[in-house]
């Protein structure tokens, strides 16, 4: 309360009417390329471009280290009949750390990661990052135009489940000894082969906070864990096993999501993607929150992200 509220700028065009009517009907399935934080250049000048979806919320502004953090620094402007507040942020570039700071109609402010981004700091940090996952230079032709002719229920699968984590160690004290993405792929391809297996089943890839939960309550669905590596690391993992003729699938958890305060609970200071009533919107016995699967927005989120990892990450299925 007390905040000194800021002329809202001009709209920057980036979400569309159309944009904003499909998602609102749950039937925007690259609905990715547009909420989230994106690097564009907007009159002239080159930046990144923030949206979010925040509908019961005051107001939504966008803070990091390039602002200190002040939640009245940069304030978003909100999209009429939407929910969704948007920024364009000049000047800014890959690897800043941020989140949105949302006010809520009572006045506190939460400090949320951003659900659609693509990077996220490395815990017990909670920030996102921005970042840009176009520019990868795939080289598995051969694996994704056999992916488009082969049918897959006749073909025979072997399936090799594993946890980067910890499958194996170095003997470094950086993450804990983790193994990047780039330095397991060639023993697990060389593994997998060796054994007969024909894929591998990833654990626990999407950010988590929690080490425990094996990547089972996630708080950044589009963000590859920052545990091992970087979106293009993990890019470079999925095309090294390609080339060695080894499918990748990944463990998807669409059905709960934890009460970290920077998550996804609560996100506008209401259930906003999980149910309102806590008989349907919590599973007791893991602490966790349950997905609203009735509202368009959150269905949406999830067909959305499920598209995203096999159209921009080349996987080959989900589990």
């Amino acid at each position: 309360m007390g905040r000194t509220k800021k002329k809202k700028e001009v709209g920057t065009g980036f979400i569309t009417e159309v944009d904003r009517y499909l998602y609102g009907n749950g039937t925007h399935y690259e609905i990715y390329e547009k909420l989230g934080a994106h690097p564009k250049t907007l009159r002239g000048k080159n930046g990144y471009y923030f949206a979010v979806w925040a509908p019961h919320a005051e107001s939504v502004s966008v803070v990091g280290n390039f602002n200190g953090w002040d939640p009245d620094s940069h304030p978003m402007t909100q999209l009429e009949q939407s929910g969704i507040y948007e920024l364009f942020v000049p000047n800014l570039s890959k690897g800043e750390l941020y989140k949105f700071a949302v006010t809520t109609t009572s006045g506190k402010i939460l400090f949320k990661a951003d659900p659609y981004a693509v990077t996220a700091e490395y815990r017990p940090g909670t920030a996102s990052i921005t970042g840009d996952i176009s520019g990868f230079s795939w080289k598995d032709e051969k694996w994704m135009e056999k992916r488009q002719t082969t049918e897959h229920v006749k073909e025979p699968m072997s399936i090799y489940e594993v946890h980067i984590g910890s499958w194996r160690k170095k003997n470094r004290p950086e993450k804990d000894g983790y193994y990047t993405y780039k330095e397991v792929a060639k023993e697990l391809a060389d593994y997998v082969s060796s054994m007969g297996y024909t894929h591998v089943e990833l654990m626990g890839i999407a950010e988590h906070p929690y080490d425990g939960s094996w990547g089972y309550q996630v708080t950044g669905y589009f963000a590859p864990t920052s545990r091992y590596g970087t979106p293009d690391e993990f890019m470079y993992l999925i095309n090294y096993l390609h080339k060695k003729g080894i499918g990748v699938i990944l463990d998807w958890v669409p059905a709960h999501f934890p009460k970290d305060a920077h998550g996804l609970a609560d996100f506008d200071g209401q259930p906003l993607y999980e149910y309102a009533d806590p008989k349907k919107g919590e599973h007791p016995d893991w602490g966790t929150k349950v997905f609203d699967y009735g509202k368009n927005e959150v269905k949406n989120f999830l067909i959305s992200n499920a598209l995203y990892w096999i159209e921009k990450f080349h996987v080959d299925g989900l589990v």
